[in-house]
């Protein structure tokens, strides 16, 4: 009887525990990250009497969780994508919005260019030249307005990036402790099933921050790193990042490791990778490629002005102006050197940033990406390379680095340095007329300004041609400018002016340059400055301003396409993860209905047979009391 009696308890206790299992089961169904639990039961050895072996019941030897590792780090690799994919969205969306609902730059290109176009028409008009002041300053109002947008994004990211790190810190630590106390629960862990979800919970969590690896100790704690290797937590050990400026620029938030490297380059996957990674491949390309297009705009329309004369009579004076390449030392220089850095040639101009090294007896040139630039050494000693020119001075140390931005600032920084309308040169700086007994075919075919610095550009010169194979350049007081054999179609310069003729001079024949004085409502200027809407000034003089941006509104358009398509991907790899995961972990609540009717029946069968085995004892105490 005392075994039947053990039994029956054995079993009644086993479908008891089994019924708590199901009801935890049940009760926890919406609780995210439980996974479901079941009673693990074996059955317990019994007595051996004579060649007979009774069972001795069951019993039930842990409640344990369903989990399948693969699934699960498939999961957390699958949400480090999704809230990837979900941030860079959100940010590219953003700045397409931007760009659109910051002032309509493309129209504040066409109507200045247009508004020259005007003044072509009426070159002495005072209203048409205060037209071409009052549409250029639009247009710098919303290169402004764009870059000032732009930069609000750039300190948007700062924060969010401090804060995600903050965040990653906070979890980390979080899962440091319950590694403590799952080590401390024993059994490798796996008596602790409540403190093993929430810390797959926690794991969960963190790759959506940043993109994680793992690894598992004997003891049932777990390791977690970055995808490139830095560590975040050791058992019960974590280790904490942290927030910095950049080496070369203070507004620039990047993010170190415990020890203080910066690791910036080497994060990826997550909200923190996306933020990084948008903020080095599309917004700083976008901020460079709008400050392109305003060098390039105010380095055109600047050099035209100088080709032409103003309603004062004077030289063409620059109309806008820009700032200059910002260069910023790296905080760990260890030289006294210091970095200048000037446009040279704006057509050669990448929209790159770039890096200027030394390395203890040369200087080296690369791009922020790390591609080897040449450098030229020039004969004053300052150094070149992309359109920009440095000037170095101090002594440098081997290490020493500089930032080199060429076009970053330029959006926010163009102004309109002209106020007077009478100062722009709608009219040609220059004729040169021929003398009127000039015997040979010769024509000018064209005049321009070379150096418009020059001081003697309009001061007047005679171009002669002593015989029809040579010329010479003399200034009013006959000393000789230049002179030397002479072809058809061939440039001749002087004070930094050149001219050009079509057909053969004949011996003695001569041309007179001079300023344009006589002529100051010529518009001819003013159709070369409308013409700068179509010609080439960026890109080795293959693209136009107006080319540029749109270059770059379909770059951050791109952007923002790609980024919606990923997020599509991202979402259904994360819903097939998950769902995959869930169909081993997840709590089924038809299947637990159909487990606690299975086990309620053998509670009560269980109940009958401790029932049974007290009614045989009492017929077997009442038969020997008999």
């Amino acid at each position: 009887m005392s075994n039947m009696l053990a039994i029956g308890t054995s079993g009644l206790n086993a479908a008891q525990l089994a019924l708590n299992t199901i009801s935890n089961n049940i009760s926890n169904a919406s609780t995210p990250g439980y996974s479901r639990e079941s009673t693990v039961q074996v059955e317990q050895v019994g007595a051996t009497t004579g060649n007979l072996t009774i069972g001795g019941g069951v019993n039930v030897t842990a409640v344990q969780r369903a989990y399948n590792q693969f699934l699960s780090t498939a999961m957390w690799s699958s949400n480090s994508g999704l809230q990837g994919a979900t941030t860079y969205n959100d940010l590219a969306t953003t700045l397409n919005s931007t760009l659109s609902s910051s002032g309509n730059l493309q129209t504040s290109l066409d109507n200045f260019y247009t508004s020259f176009s005007t003044l072509a028409g009426s070159a002495d008009s005072g209203s048409n030249r205060q037209a071409v002041l009052g549409s250029a300053s639009s247009l710098v109002a919303n290169f402004n307005t764009l870059a000032q947008q732009f930069q609000q994004q750039q300190g948007s990211i700062n924060t969010q990036v401090a804060q995600t790190v903050d965040s990653i810190n906070t979890t980390a630590a979080s899962i440091a402790r319950l590694n403590q106390q799952i080590v401390q629960a024993g059994a490798g862990g796996s008596a602790a099933n409540a403190l093993l979800d929430q810390r797959d919970t926690l794991v969960n969590t963190l790759s959506g921050y940043l993109g994680v690896s793992t690894s598992f100790n004997t003891d049932g704690s777990i390791n977690v790193f970055t995808n490139s290797g830095q560590s975040l937590v050791s058992g019960s050990n974590a280790y904490a990042m942290s927030t910095g400026a950049n080496a070369y620029n203070a507004t620039t938030t990047d993010v170190m490791d415990n020890t203080g490297t910066d690791i910036t380059g080497k994060l990826s996957g997550g909200t923190l990778g996306a933020l990084l990674t948008y903020r080095s491949n599309v917004l700083v390309p976008a901020q460079n490629q709008l400050g392109l297009a305003a060098v390039g705009l105010a380095s055109s329309v600047n050099a035209q002005q100088a080709q032409g004369l103003d309603l004062n009579g004077q030289q063409g004076g620059a109309m806008f102006s820009v700032p200059e390449p910002g260069v910023s030392a790296s905080a760990a220089n260890q030289g006294t050197a210091t970095v200048g850095a000037s446009i040279s040639d704006p057509s050669a101009l990448t929209g790159s940033d770039y890096v200027l090294s030394y390395n203890g007896s040369q200087w080296k040139l690369a791009t922020s990406a790390g591609q080897s630039v040449a450098l030229t050494t020039n004969p004053n000693g300052t150094l070149s390379a992309a359109g920009l020119t440095f000037n170095v001075s101090g002594t440098a140390q081997a290490g020493d680095s500089y930032k080199i931005e060429p076009t970053r600032n330029a959006a926010s920084g163009i102004s309109l340095s002209m106020t007077d309308p009478n100062g722009i040169a709608a009219a040609a700086a220059l004729t040169a007329n021929p003398a009127s007994g000039n015997t040979g075919s010769a024509a000018l075919a064209s005049i321009k300004v070379t150096d418009s610095t020059n001081p003697n550009l309009l001061s007047g010169a005679t171009v002669s041609f002593p015989t029809a194979g040579s010329y010479q350049v003399t200034n009013s007081s006959g000393t000789v400018l230049a002179s030397g054999s002479y072809g058809s179609g061939q440039a001749i310069g002087a004070n930094g002016w050149s001219l050009t003729l079509t057909g053969t001079p004949a011996a003695g024949d001569s041309f007179a340059v001079a300023a344009n004085t006589a002529g100051l409502a010529d518009n001819s200027n003013a159709l070369s400055l409308a013409a700068l809407s179509n010609q080439g000034v960026l890109n080795g003089g293959k693209t136009s301003i107006i080319d540029a941006y749109a270059n770059l509104t379909t770059q951050i358009g791109d952007a923002g396409s790609q980024a919606q398509s990923d997020l599509t991907v991202q979402t259904a790899l994360n819903n097939q993860a998950v769902s995959s995961q869930q169909s081993v972990a997840g709590v089924n609540l038809d299947q637990e209905a159909s487990n606690m009717v299975q086990y309620q029946q053998a509670y009560q069968a269980a109940a009958h047979i401790i029932s049974t085995a007290q009614a045989l004892f009492s017929s077997l105490l009442s038969a020997i009391g008999a």
